[in-house]
């Protein structure tokens, strides 16, 4: 056999005596890693005549793809929508932080602000890789300002904005740019949405539906014309009805175009989602189901006063409230704490938990083809967990960047 030099230069990876998250099923297989790149081993046996160079022992844990979170305020006292000088300061402190949760990728989330925020945060905000210092940015999801009074929830009333004048231009002149933009969220009951929502498709934005009144109708036309994802389900809208369901009924609506699937947002932190309301929407739409933290500047923190955006927002035990309000304000929890919650709450399997927190939010994106998989070819982003499903090494491109001993 010749030695793996005759075949790469690249080290060789065996990841052994693990349980490999691959076609949706838990797989007694290994892990073969080159080049941050999962390997297929037949080729690696058979075409290279190859072998590891490097093994390890993962001690019969299980191995899932990295976690990726598209709603994600801040955490470990950082506001993403907090108008900055230096934002990337703030991206690595959440980014390396999170990585101890399993998240291995993420989309920094603007809530409404300011137009004079977006001006200056957005450009400082660039899609890159992970790696030791941090996970990976997938791009900015902007939620709001261009969403409904009634469902504004936390986001303040007087930075609203209509794009009923000019369209997708009053858009791009409140952003100021969509460079490195991955998701928009808005009400598609607002005047003109078609036309916005159209033209953030055509740019490759995902375009998600929230904060909204709309109905049924509605919410089916946004689908129809490019919308394919909605903004943590039953928070920020319209009760499910019997006789119109609203941005809810799409779970189940026959009006979705043939082939396409529409995900939602899940915040299964045990506050927003009752378990009953987590189990209702996964039976009946398993496959579209993501879970998101929503975390805000007070993920890691003790409780007090913190800040959202332009709202001050108070900490009392798991519950994030506008300050003097009882109005929810995000999350302080992290994605592991999700992946958990939503496994015992709903009775699914150890699979469709993971696939929640992986495959599914990668499909939203449409980068399912080398994020949130173990197919062959993919990116080696994996974390490490217990049957317990709790986080005991990640890795990104195949190499380590975080386990316990590595906390301090």
């Amino acid at each position: 056999m010749p030695s793996n030099k005759s075949v790469s230069d690249a080290p060789i990876v065996q990841f052994r005596n693990c349980r490999i998250l691959r076609d949706h099923t838990l797989q007694r297989e290994d892990l073969w890693v080159r080049q941050g790149k999962v390997l297929n081993p037949e080729k690696l046996f058979f075409d290279e005549k190859g072998y590891a160079d490097m093994q390890v022992d993962c001690r019969g844990l299980i191995i899932a793809p990295g976690f990726i979170d598209t709603q994600l305020n801040g955490g470990f006292g950082v506001d993403f929508s907090f108008e900055s000088n230096d934002v990337k300061t703030g991206i690595c402190v959440v980014s390396k932080n999170i990585l101890s949760h399993g998240v291995t990728s993420f989309c920094p989330t603007l809530v409404t602000s300011p137009s004079s925020v977006y001006h200056k945060v957005l450009p400082q905000i660039s899609v890159r890789d992970g790696g030791p210092e941090g996970a990976g940015v997938l791009g900015v999801h902007l939620e709001g300002p261009y969403i409904s009074r009634e469902k504004k929830g936390a986001h303040p009333e007087h930075c609203l904005r209509s794009f009923s004048e000019r369209g997708f231009a009053d858009l791009l002149d409140t952003y100021g740019t969509l460079e490195n933009v991955s998701l928009v969220t808005l009400a598609p009951e607002m005047e003109r949405s078609t036309e916005v929502i159209k033209e953030l498709v055509q740019r490759g934005i995902c375009v998600s539906l929230g904060h909204s009144v709309a109905n049924l109708s509605q919410a089916e036309d946004a689908v129809s014309h490019g919308a394919s994802f909605i903004t943590h389900l039953f928070n920020a809208m319209l009760p499910f009805h019997h006789r119109d369901p609203g941005i809810v009924g799409l779970l189940t609506s026959d009006q979705i175009p043939k082939g396409k699937t529409v995900y939602y947002g899940m915040i299964a932190d045990g506050i927003h989602t009752n378990p009953a309301a987590l189990r209702i929407a996964h039976r009946a739409h398993p496959k579209g189901l993501v879970l998101v933290t929503d975390a805000i500047t007070a993920m890691g923190l003790g409780p007090g006063k913190h800040t959202l955006g332009q709202q001050e927002i108070l900490i009392e035990g798991l519950n994030a409230y506008v300050a003097g309000t009882h109005t929810l304000a995000g999350s302080i929890a992290t994605m592991d704490m999700c992946v958990r919650h939503f496994h015992e709450a709903t009775g699914c399997t150890v699979e469709e938990a993971l696939e929640a927190a992986s495959l599914h939010p990668a499909q939203v994106l449409g980068i399912q083809d080398h994020k949130g998989t173990l197919d062959f070819g993919a990116d080696a982003d994996f974390v490490l967990l217990d049957d317990s499903l709790h986080v005991k090494a990640t890795y990104i491109a195949g190499k380590l960047v975080w386990e316990p001993s590595a906390r301090n």
